[in-house]
């Protein structure tokens, strides 16, 4: 048998899939425990770098039901740490494919944990907030391990920031016939380059660590801040960039690139209790009282109070916390949205917001 071991303690047995060790080795994998809701689309959550560090367990019952295309990914690395769900699926009736999800986990050293109670463990995390996790062959050494956690905590803390595991080694070009923009990858999804795409923009994409100068040195006339991982608040090197930025260009920022900006400004951001993670969150425009359902995979927000005095104000909102999920300047060309629009789970209904970036960088 198989253990996640949450750091409260508390247990879920299952059996172990993908990349957990067949022997009786002490190996253990541990990462922050998340859940995400949505239907479909799992190859996307495994390969979307904002789950960089996390154990992602899957609400819906069946995974792995239409296989693995690899057209699909979201990243060509893999870092999430682990993979829950409640029955996994071969994919046998699903057509073409490349593999099975389980093959894939095993390809690509995902830890999977299958055939426990995922709705137990989805209300636990409600009820108690997100926690970290472990992965054991046996609940002791579960429990052991978060008992030597204490001892680790100095050394984990010095690590470098989810970012910069996520983003690109170096700079690269994407060639278009339209105006040219400069993307900060965060460690963003595919699908959002391929929307810049569509409209024939020539793109240059960054490293997070890029400064503003090596940026702005390539005349772009726009600027985008992908989504990426972790805490915006340890990113001061980049939050230091869009700062520099935020008069010069029209800018649009998705996701953790949201958070940036209003740190950049000068607001504040803030973890949420249980991150919002699925594809029907309903986000309302303040501006024309229109709704519309949104995917979303994120732990942080922007505390709304603290864009006072930023030039940033508030036009979009999540209907079910009230947390702020779309911001724009009022003196320079800058807006950023919480949710992902390329996510399409309307499928087309926030095409809008990537028109109004192509409108403002002359596309």
């Amino acid at each position: 048998m198989a253990f996640l071991v949450l750091q409260d303690g508390t247990t879920f047995e299952g059996e172990g899939f993908g990349a957990w060790p067949t022997d009786n080795t002490m190996e253990t994998q541990a990462g922050e425990v998340v859940f995400n809701t949505s239907m479909s689309g799992y190859q996307e959550m495994i390969t979307d770098l904002s789950c960089t560090g996390q154990i992602l367990v899957l609400t819906h019952p069946q995974i792995g039901n239409y296989g693995w295309h690899d057209e699909e990914n979201e990243a060509d690395k893999i870092l999430l740490k682990g993979l829950v769900v409640r029955e996994l699926s071969q994919g046998e009736g699903s057509g073409h494919k490349d593999r099975s999800l389980e093959e894939f986990c095993r390809l690509h050293k995902i830890w999977g944990l299958k055939g426990i109670d995922t709705r137990a463990l989805t209300r636990h995390i409600r009820n108690q907030g997100t926690l970290p996790g472990v992965f054991a062959q046996t609940r002791e050494q579960g429990m052991n391990y978060w008992g030597e956690y204490a001892d680790n905590l100095q050394h984990r803390e010095k690590e470098p920031h989810w970012v910069y595991q996520a983003t690109i080694k170096e700079s690269y070009e994407i060639p278009g016939s339209g105006p040219y923009v400069a993307v900060l990858d965060c460690g963003g999804k595919r699908n959002i380059l391929r929307t810049l795409q569509q409209r024939g923009l020539r793109i240059r994409v960054f490293p997070a660590w890029s400064s503003a100068e090596e940026i702005l040195a390539t005349s772009p006339k726009g600027v985008f801040i992908s989504n990426g991982p972790g805490d915006p608040s340890g990113l001061s090197e980049i939050i230091q960039t869009a700062r520099a930025l935020l008069p010069e260009l029209p800018m649009m920022g998705i996701c953790l690139g949201h958070q940036i900006l209003a740190l950049a400004a000068g607001g504040k951001t803030y973890k949420l209790p249980f991150g919002h993670r699925g594809g029907n969150h309903p986000v309302q425009d303040l501006r024309t009282g229109k709704t519309t359902m949104t995917a979303q995979n994120h732990g942080y927000a922007i505390a709304e109070d603290s864009l006072a005095g930023t030039g940033f104000q508030v036009i979009l909102r999540n209907l079910n916390d009230g947390t702020v999920e779309g911001m724009e300047h009022t003196r320079y060309p800058i807006f950023s949205v919480q949710y992902h629009p390329e996510g399409a789970p309307g499928p087309e209904e926030n095409k809008e917001l990537f028109e109004r970036f192509f409108a403002a960088v002359g596309a």
